[in-house]
């Protein structure tokens, strides 16, 4: 690796499943314990190596990623000691945190300011400090933090960049904490991906700054499980002309990111971004679209998504589909947050700032940069990202 170019990932909720589960995948293809195995973007040629990613952040729970990995029961506890060395020596820094806006979120790693002002030149610092103590050359900013409860977007706060500094100076409550981590990155040059379902980049005055800056961003609400699955089916649906009367949705899980789940307001922000999806594809409004997540500790990170779906056909018959699908939740997510980095650092080689439309393909409700319905059908996204990274290709 001497000489290599290096890529800084700096996660906030570093100590959380989805992130423990990347770092030690990088870590073990850095030591050739595990091939490639579903990356979906590993033939991609020009991008950055995984191995070239180094890894800290912020986490509410102070535990190195080592112990946090063994709480989080995801990997095998001989993957672990493969990597236990890598990732006992990766601590947290001190997070920001807002109960008022996460309330499950519990822990005492917490940064000693309360003033946004603050807040922001702390984690800038925190950046700053990171890619000079590991040479970096290129640093991406993930948010794989838990889910903040939804904000009042329409505030004046939020609409542009003078309003949103006004609102830091004020310390307006409208600002929360992911918005902070996503102006600093923004400011410190750091293209941001919010795999979350909280509003952070995406208000319009984080937007206007990211293409003011020429800063890459990208979000929201990484698609792993079931709505990839609505991603793959609604289309096929609609292309036989098969009318979809209702859909039941529902998803189990005991982690972490179920237990932040179940205090209401944070699950009506899941549950938005969820259930926009099927409307937009088939062109229509599902009246029965039911769309539920239950926290249920003893299932831990195997999370159970169900679906029940009612189709009339031809001579209006009626007609089931039923899908079960056992996902290993973090599994599914770590692959795309490490192809995520590799693409945003790709957009910002080519100058491109801002919302990052092509990179829909990850997302539930892909962020555009005019507010346009965006695209959701998995094979027209995988289309277009596949067509823009060909087009760098050298």
């Amino acid at each position: 690796m001497a000489g290599a170019a290096r890529t800084g990932v700096a996660i906030v909720g570093l100590g959380g499943a989805v992130a423990t589960t990347a770092v030690a995948g990088v870590e073990m293809m850095k030591l050739g314990a595990m091939g490639r195995d579903g990356l979906p973007f590993a033939d991609a040629e020009g991008l950055v190596p995984y191995t070239s990613m180094v890894f800290a952040g912020w986490d509410v729970d102070g535990d190195d990623l080592a112990k946090a990995a063994h709480g989080h029961r995801v990997l095998d506890p001989r993957q672990i000691e493969v990597v236990g060395p890598a990732l006992a020596g990766i601590e947290p820094w001190p997070a920001v945190a807002d109960p008022e806006y996460c309330r499950n979120a519990r822990g005492n790693n917490l940064v000693a300011v309360a003033a946004l002002r603050d807040r922001v030149a702390h984690i800038a610092e925190d950046l700053r400090r990171f890619r000079v103590e590991q040479d970096l050359d290129h640093l991406v900013v993930v948010n794989l933090a838990s889910t903040e409860r939804w904000p009042n977007l329409t505030l004046p706060a939020l609409a542009t960049v003078e309003g949103f500094e006004k609102a830091l100076d004020v310390d307006d409550a409208a600002i929360t904490p992911g918005m902070v981590y996503a102006y600093a990155a923004i400011t410190e040059g750091c293209p941001y991906i919010n795999f979350t379902p909280s509003a952070a980049a995406d208000v319009p005055a984080l937007q206007e700054l990211a293409v003011a800056r020429g800063v890459p961003v990208a979000g929201k609400d990484g698609k792993t499980g079931q709505t990839m699955m609505k991603t793959v089916l609604a289309p096929a649906f609609r292309s036989r002309a098969l009318t979809v009367d209702g859909w039941y949705s529902t998803n189990i899980l005991g982690n972490r990111d179920g237990e932040i789940l179940d205090d209401p307001a944070s699950l009506s922000s899941k549950v938005n971004t969820k259930g926009s999806v099927l409307d937009d594809i088939l062109g229509y409004k599902v009246d029965d679209h039911v769309v539920r997540i239950d926290y249920y500790r003893p299932r831990g990170d195997e999370k159970e998504a169900w679906d029940n779906i009612d189709l009339v056909g031809f001579l209006g018959q009626k007609m089931q589909v039923k899908v079960d699908f056992m996902c290993r939740d973090s599994v599914l997510a770590a692959p795309l947050v490490l192809e995520l980095v590799r693409l945003v650092v790709e957009a910002q080689r080519r100058g491109e700032g801002g919302a990052q439309e092509q990179l829909g393909y990850f997302f539930k409700a892909p962020v555009t940069r005019d507010g346009s319905r965006p695209e959701h059908a998995l094979h027209v996204q995988e289309k277009v990202l596949r067509e823009w990274i060909g087009a760098g290709a050298p």
